[in-house]
C-alpha cells in the first residue's frame, strides 16, 4: 500500500524526477513525457466518468484508471526485464485482453458504422472522445520512448486497445450510436 504523508519533497526543484530504480531523469526526458501523457489520459477519463451515470461503463473506466497507474509505474521502471515481481509492477498481456473483452461486450449493442464519427453527440460521449484522443497521444509518446529505449510490449498493447475501448464507449454513450454525429466528406466545399 502506498502511503503519502508529505506531498512535496523538493527533490524535483532542480528539474529532475526520480524513477522506481532510484535513478533520476530530467523532467523533459522522453520517459517522463510518456508518464505525463498517461497521467493526462487518466485525468481525461476521470472527467468522462463524472459525466456518466453509475453503471458498468463507470466501473470499467474506474478499473482502467487503476490500470493506468500500473502503466505509469511500469514506465517509471526502466530496463529490459518486463517480468512482474513482488517489488516490480509491470503491465501484463491479460490487462489488454480484458480491454478487448470489454470492447467486444460494448460493441454488441451499438449500431454498425456507416461513416467516421465526429467527436460529439452527448456530453458523456464528447468527454469520452477527448479521453480517447488523449490516450492516443499517450500511445504516441510511449511509442516514441520505445524507439529510443526498451518499453514493455504489454504496456503499448494496453494503451492501443484502450483508445479503441473509449471509442466504443463514446458511441455507447450516444444511445448506442443512434446519436453519433457522422462525418460527411466534403460537406462544406459548396
Amino acid at each position: 500500500m502506498v502511503k503519502l504523508n508529505k506531498i512535496y519533497t523538493r527533490t524535483g526543484d532542480d528539474g529532475t524526477t526520480g524513477l522506481v530504480d532510484g535513478s533520476r531523469l530530467p523532467k523533459h526526458a522522453a520517459r517522463m513525457d510518456a508518464i505525463g501523457a498517461v497521467d493526462e489520459a487518466n485525468s481525461a477519463i476521470g472527467l468522462a466518468i463524472a459525466a456518466l451515470d453509475a453503471g458498468e461503463t463507470h466501473e470499467v473506466l474506474t478499473r482502467v484508471q487503476n490500470d493506468l497507474f500500473d502503466l505509469g509505474a511500469d514506465l517509471a521502471t526502466p530496463g529490459e526485464d518486463f517480468t512482474p515481481g513482488e517489488m516490480t509492477l509491470r503491465m501484463v498481456p491479460e490487462q489488454a485482453e480484458w480491454i478487448e473483452s470489454r470492447i467486444d461486450a460494448a460493441n454488441e449493442s451499438i449500431e454498425p458504422l456507416t461513416s467516421f464519427v465526429l467527436p460529439g453527440g452527448s456530453e458523456a460521449s464528447a468527454r469520452l472522445h477527448v479521453a480517447r484522443a488523449t490516450v492516443r497521444r499517450a500511445e504516441r509518446t510511449i511509442a516514441a520512448l520505445g524507439a529510443a529505449e526498451p518499453v514493455n510490449p504489454a504496456a503499448l498493447a494496453y494503451v492501443n486497445r484502450l483508445s479503441d475501448l473509449l471509442f466504443v464507449l463514446a458511441r455507447g454513450a450516444n444511445e448506442g450510436g443512434k446519436r453519433d454525429v457522422l462525418w460527411v466528406p466534403g460537406a462544406s466545399r459548396g
